[in-house]
């Protein structure tokens, strides 16, 4: 899998939403390997696109596309100052991995300062942590090369989510929780209270 990550400021929120149905109506069924995305914007104004490939050329032959350059020049007049791309082959699963069906959606971007122990560490059993974490749906990790990543947690709700981060973790996963963020440095969360969806049907 190969994911692109999309975000700015956004300056049109309702437009924004519109044209993204647009694409999935329109261009989303042509779209060689396009697999789906999750959209939002952020309290504080920032859009975020997680966009889902089969493979980096899939992307790649996507964006060389006319109607795709069409519809970008659109897009683009939705934000303020410049956009970020961050492209990613390097993705991981978590649990079910992404959902149509989240309430909320929580992103988190850093820098892994070990990335081949930030893979490992990820690629383990997460079992315990669907036990303890039902709210928790699942996500995508997807990172570059120098160790910059975007973690994507899909909720059943926001409410949920608060709700279990209330919890007293099992010493066992409290451990596995702390070594896990030892190795992220540059941490920054952003959520997605109304996040919106896209899949190729």
């Amino acid at each position: 899998m190969f994911i692109q990550i999309i975000q700015g400021k956004c300056s049109n929120e309702e437009r924004m939403h519109q044209l993204s149905d647009e694409w999935r109506e329109t261009l989303g069924p042509t779209a060689d390997g396009w697999l789906g995305g999750t959209y939002g914007v952020t309290d504080d104004g920032e859009f975020l696109g997680v966009v889902r490939f089969e493979s980096k050329e899939a992307a790649a032959r996507n964006s060389a596309r006319p109607e795709q350059d069409a519809w970008w020049q659109k897009m683009q007049e939705c934000f303020e100052g410049d956009v970020t791309f961050h492209d990613c082959d390097d993705v991981m699963l978590m649990l079910d991995g992404g959902s149509d069906q989240a309430g909320f959606v929580q992103v988190m971007q850093g820098r892994a300062s070990d990335p081949e122990k930030f893979h490992r560490f990820n690629e383990q059993p997460m079992d315990a942590l669907h036990e303890q974490r039902p709210d928790i749906i699942g996500g995508t990790i997807a990172m570059q090369p120098d160790g910059w990543f975007t973690e994507t947690i899909f909720f059943r709700s926001e409410a949920e989510a608060r709700e279990g981060e209330r919890k007293q973790m099992p010493e066992d996963m409290r451990k596995m929780w702390e070594e896990e963020m030892s190795l992220m440095q540059d941490l920054s969360y952003k959520d997605l209270h109304h996040p919106w969806f896209a899949s190729r049907s």
